[in-house]
């Protein structure tokens, strides 16, 4: 049994969970998403508990089921508190500013980096460089912030680029020079 997909989810109040058609939708105080879950596990909603079982020891099953559990569990925390991401913009110059339902970054580029923010991502701008992703779906989240930093991500030597605020960016020594 897997010690991640054996542990009961606890649904909060002001959410429901409804399961049909091998789709889980849960609705919340944030917003609504849907998953379709795979056949090799079933889910059960009952008392107010999620729990998710497999019906037998094959692999695939086995890999399926603490997987499903989190993926489950990542739902229900993120139509109650969401999630959040923060970048942080290091350089002379790069600044980053949303103008409606786009995020343009100024990355030392020869031109401004539009970016469409997708439907349920928000990004809030602090001071011009420090970027918070927000929504409910952490696997969007992620992916966003990712993709943010993927057009200009830190370097060693002075650390200009866009890193999460929680990376460590290891730098290197530049040149020494003749002697």
């Amino acid at each position: 049994m897997s010690r991640i997909g054996k542990l009961p989810i606890e649904v909060p109040k002001g959410v429901t969970v409804t399961f049909v058609d091998s789709v889980l939708t849960v609705k919340g105080p944030k917003g609504e998403l849907c998953r379709t879950i795979m056949p090799e596990v079933s889910v059960a909603v009952e008392d107010g508990k999620i729990s998710v079982t497999r019906p037998d020891d094959a692999i695939k099953s086995r890999s399926a089921h603490g997987l499903t559990r989190t993926l489950v569990n990542n739902m229900v925390v993120g139509v109650t508190a969401g999630y959040q991401t923060d970048l942080e913009i290091n350089g002379v110059g790069y600044r980053a500013e949303v103008k409606g339902a786009e995020l343009v970054l100024s990355l030392g580029y020869s031109h401004p980096v539009v970016f469409p923010l997708p439907s349920g991502i928000t990004v809030e701008v602090d001071k011009m460089t420090k970027l918070a992703v927000k929504g409910i779906d952490k696997e969007l989240v992620g992916q966003t912030a990712a993709k943010i930093r993927s057009f200009r991500g830190p370097e060693p030597y002075k650390g200009k680029g866009i890193k999460y605020a929680t990376e460590t960016i290891l730098r290197k020594a530049g040149k020494t020079g003749k002697k």
